[in-house]
């Protein structure tokens, strides 16, 4: 069962498949979910496993829908979030479907941690592109740092060349 519930952490990348909290952010490992719990006739097949925090694991309970009139929740190992969330520029999620939006309820996604995790993560990420950004600029730059360095050792070159021609025509000319 270690190498199952192992094989779950890496498979989620050490963050919770619910709300993308990782390991390194909640100071230690996960739990494991099972997206349909063991009450409701869920199996411990890897399908089953999800790797999510200790809230969402709170909060999910042992909820599974009874009948179809009843919501689900989204799977994300099934669907990608964008499928059901739109992340706004404020950090809140905005439901894009009904499972999207009884998920973003029933899981309390827009708790203010995670609205302020989801800032500074999309702060990093910015800053992260502006800095790859200015990587690409310095390298432009010591480009063309060596055209011109290049152009100015030619315009010597010509210079000298010139100087060197005056010189010989001003010779010729006495």
């Amino acid at each position: 069962m270690a190498a199952i519930l192992e094989q779950v952490r890496q498979r989620a990348n050490f963050a919770c498949e619910y709300c993308g909290v990782t390991e390194e952010d909640s100071g230690g490992k996960l739990t494991i979910d099972h997206c349909q719990p063991k009450s409701k006739n869920g199996s411990d097949s890897l399908e089953n496993l999800l790797y999510c925090c200790i809230r969402c694991n709170q909060y999910k309970q042992n909820y599974w829908p009874e009948n179809p009139d009843q919501p689900s929740l989204c799977n994300p190992r099934q669907e990608p979030a964008s499928q059901h969330f739109l992340q706004l520029d404020n950090g809140t999620l905005y439901p894009l479907t009904s499972a999207g939006d009884f998920t973003l309820k029933r899981l309390r996604l827009n708790r203010s941690f995670l609205v302020a995790h989801r800032l500074k993560k999309q702060q990093r990420e910015k800053e992260l592109r502006l800095l790859i950004r200015y990587q690409e600029l310095v390298k432009v730059l010591a480009q063309l740092q060596m055209q011109l360095s290049d152009l100015i050792e030619e315009q010597q070159t010509l210079l000298k060349e010139q100087q060197e021609l005056l010189i010989l025509l001003l010779n010729r000319k006495n």
